[in-house]
């Protein structure tokens, strides 16, 4: 025996029982190549002819000859390929093999490749399978949860010192925004900070799980984004809601698999039939956004982390699944059987439903079965107890959003490695254990070591990613926006589709501005798994000088100073109106201005769209008066106007969105009569038109047209206006803590000599802007 090969076998002896075995193709390597290289090379057609299920397919090799030469790793083509010395590196798709991963192939190789021993009748571990690894011996700060003995180990592999955990003040507010999406207040912050039970985290955690309402209306963004679901978005061809499902199931808890089941499976009154109905923009657009390859490409997307756009259209460049699998997926959720298209050309071959995993057992039900049964049996395999890549593709997506970077990176190639395997296998596996409880899993993340510890932000030294902790996120945009308006008190308006009463709501509820746009909340047109939270010029210009953030912060400090007034009263409301007509008529006796106003409530294209008020009269002591024969000022968006006078001559016709103002003092008029509604033209294309009526007799309020009812999403508190009080409590409310003497110093000089609204806007403008407010650390 070599001095080398000596010393390896003591390393191996004094590392302990578990690996005196040495390393062998059934426990160490093939584990490895099914997670990184089964993509390309573990189907039924392995590319280039190389198949990697067992020892024997190495030493066969493919198209270049045997991927293995045993004894010698330096002759092995498969070392060649993943160190990069002979070209193309593999694996071609996702990140490249860490050096533990190259190290561990070089050692097996170098050791003569050993097969080890299998377990009698078992077949060929499977990249769906379950699996159930136990927890490691060390751990993080003494904790007993198994994420921690997991990550410790990790830890130790990598040289890695794990950071402090995170103050209370800290955590507190990590725990408010990653359940709740909203800021504590001060005093919830105080409450938490004078508890002093050891247990007190985990408590605080429980305790906020168990506000369903306050947690599902936060968790709702994560899933809109996920199963393209949205609010005040208006398409020009089909789109179906499921709002009112999604956070009944949020706050009802429903188990992951049966959440599942009802979105691929809909066939129960009231289960979510919009996720399968996809967008239908003016028709299908290609014949790879058909809606049964929507379907597909969504539901593999989303439950599976596997990407089947490229496969809709032709066969992948970049991953193993071909042509056929999209549309044997697609072919689980058409009403017809499917012909297969190639970059939108016929090919005359008909598809047949096939799940894109054929060894999760079953029989496929024919094309010409009835859709219900050909769903029932696709989303019976999308959530089979063997079907393991639905639960870690959930736990992934989770553990993203929780600490920033998911086990697998990027979220959408589930077939790619963990940065710790073991981890991600056994999160799942609990997952699992405890009915798909989502609430569990966050539970089981968040009371962790690993979850409390101090966030890092990525070395650039660090080419290969390794985990240290969790990474600073930024804030979403409907945080964001949420926690402005729990402390100024300053909310959007949700205004009922029928003439009614208004409801102050958090963010998620109303159509997106331009402010949270800019800071990454999507239209949803397509399936959001990651939102972008680079910095970006956009987000600079709507953070600086943006209109929305301007008027929030404007009415947020008179707001908290008791300086808005009430709104005025609307004195008619049309409600939202598409096609049909509206006939107004008004009580406006002692008026001396008419408003007349048209508002955008989700047009398609407002721009192109043309509403307005036919046979608009006045009635008063002199009789009838046309309102075509008075002089207005019309104004668009602040603008003065032109009213379309020529075309509609006993009309007012204008764009949308439009105000007309009329001075009718001294005339005595009594009485306004119209019909309102959207003119014929705009109805004959497709920019779906969806407008609103108002008449005022005084200025409008623009945020508040309807009359709204009380109460805000979170409770408002009565504010301090003393300078020191006023300070202290915004510092502690956004940023959850106390200014230092330098801050406080410059907050006061923006309310000196006296607190003022302008003063006050300014400090705000200083708050909101800063990164501690805008990022989770």
């Amino acid at each position: 025996m070599t001095p080398k090969r000596l010393c390896g076998v003591l390393l191996l002896a004094l590392a302990g029982p578990g690996l005196a075995r040495g390393t062998d193709f059934v426990h160490d390597v093939q584990p490895l190549l099914l997670a990184r290289c089964g993509a390309c090379h573990g189907g039924e057609q392995p590319q280039a002819g190389l198949a990697m299920h067992s020892r024997a397919d190495l030493l066969k090799g493919g198209a270049t000859g045997p991927a293995i030469v045993p004894g010698n790793s330096t002759d092995s083509l498969l070392l060649q390929r993943v160190t990069g010395i002979r070209p193309p590196v593999m694996p071609a798709v996702g990140a490249r093999l860490s050096s533990d991963e190259i190290s561990l192939l070089r050692e097996w190789i170098d050791q003569g490749a050993p097969l080890g021993e299998a377990t009698a009748g078992t077949r060929p571990p499977s990249p769906l399978d379950p699996r159930h690894p136990a927890p490691p011996a060390a751990t993080i700060h003494g904790s007993a949860n198994p994420v921690d003995h997991f990550v410790a180990a990790y830890f130790a592999r990598h040289g890695v010192t794990a950071p402090p955990a995170v103050p209370d003040h800290v955590f507190a507010r990590r725990a408010y925004l990653d359940l709740w999406g909203l800021l504590p207040a001060p005093e919830q912050l105080e409450e938490f900070r004078k508890d002093a039970r050891p247990d007190k985290r985990e408590r605080l955690i429980a305790r906020l799980l168990a506000d369903r309402k306050n947690y599902s209306e936060h968790w709702i963004s994560f899933w809109n984004d996920l199963l393209r679901n949205d609010e005040g978005v208006t398409y020009a061809g089909l789109r179906e809601s499921i709002s009112g499902w999604l956070l009944k199931a949020l706050e009802g808890n429903l188990a992951y698999d049966r959440f599942v089941r009802a979105l691929l499976d809909p066939r129960e009154a009231g289960d979510p039939k919009g996720f399968l109905t996809g967008i239908n923009w003016r028709g299908d657009v290609s014949a790879s956004q058909t809606r049964p390859l929507q379907a597909a490409q969504n539901s593999a997307q989303v439950f599976l982390g596997i990407n089947l756009k490229c496969n809709s259209c032709h066969d992948s460049f970049i991953s193993r699944w071909k042509l056929k699998d999209a549309y044997g997926l697609a072919s689980f959720f058409s009403d017809s059987e499917l012909e297969i298209y190639r970059c939108d050309v016929a090919t005359g071959e008909r598809a047949q439903p096939k799940f894109l995993y054929p060894e999760l057992g079953g029989e496929a039900p024919g094309a010409s079965r009835p859709l219900a049964e050909r769903q029932a049996f696709a989303a019976r395999l999308f959530t089979s107890d063997r079907n393991g890549l639905l639960a870690r593709t959930l736990v992934n997506r989770v553990w993203q959003r929780l600490l920033g970077r998911g086990l697998v990176e990027p979220v959408d190639d589930m077939e790619a490695s963990a940065w710790d395997a073991e981890l991600l296998d056994w999160l799942a596996s609990d997952f699992t254990a405890h009915g798909y409880d989502v609430q569990h899993l966050l539970s089981r993340i968040m009371t962790s070591a690993t979850y409390q510890l101090a966030a890092t932000g990525r070395s650039k030294e660090d080419k290969q990613f390794t985990f240290r902790g969790p990474v600073v996120r930024r804030l979403t945009a409907e945080q964001f926006a949420d926690g402005i308006s729990a402390i100024t008190g300053e909310w959007r308006l949700l205004q009922p589709s029928k003439p009614g009463t208004g409801t102050y709501v958090r963010e998620w509820r109303v159509k997106s501005s331009p402010l949270t746009r800019a800071l990454g909340r999507p239209i949803r047109d397509q399936v959001f798994t990651t939102r972008n939270t680079d910095a970006t010029t956009l987000q600079a210009l709507e953070l600086s000088n943006g209109e929305t953030l301007s008027d929030l912060l404007h009415r947020g400090a008179r707001r908290l100073l008791g300086e808005v007034k009430p709104p005025p009263v609307n004195r008619f409301d049309s409600g939202d109106t598409r096609s049909e007509k509206v006939v107004a008529d008004v009580d406006i006796t002692g008026a001396s201005q008419l408003r007349l106003l048209v508002e955008d409530v989700g047009c398609y294209d407002p721009g192109r769209t043309v509403a307005g008020w036919a046979r608009a009269e006045l009635v008063g002591p002199q009789g009838v008066t046309r309102l075509s024969e008075l002089a207005t000022d019309a104004r668009i968006e602040n603008r003065p106007l032109r009213i379309q006078k020529e075309n509609y001559p006993d009309s007012i016709v204008a764009p949308v969105p439009a105000e007309v103002v009329y001075d009718i003092s001294g005339r005595g008029f009594t009485r306004f009569r119209a019909v309102a509604g959207v003119d014929e033209a705009s109805l004959l294309n497709e920019i779906s038109p969806r407008v609103r009526f108002f008449v005022f007799t005084e200025v409008p309020d623009r945020q508040h047209l309807v009359a709204v009812a009380p109460g805000t999403p979170v409770a408002t508190r009565p504010v301090d206006p003393a300078p020191q009080a006023l300070v202290t409590r915004l510092y502690r409310h956004a940023l959850g803590r106390d200014p230092s003497p330098g801050e406080r110093r410059v907050a006061l000089e923006f309310l000196s000599p006296k607190v003022t609204a302008e003063g006050l806007e300014d400090l705000l403008w200083a708050l909101f802007l800063s990164p501690e407010f805008q990022y989770l650390n």
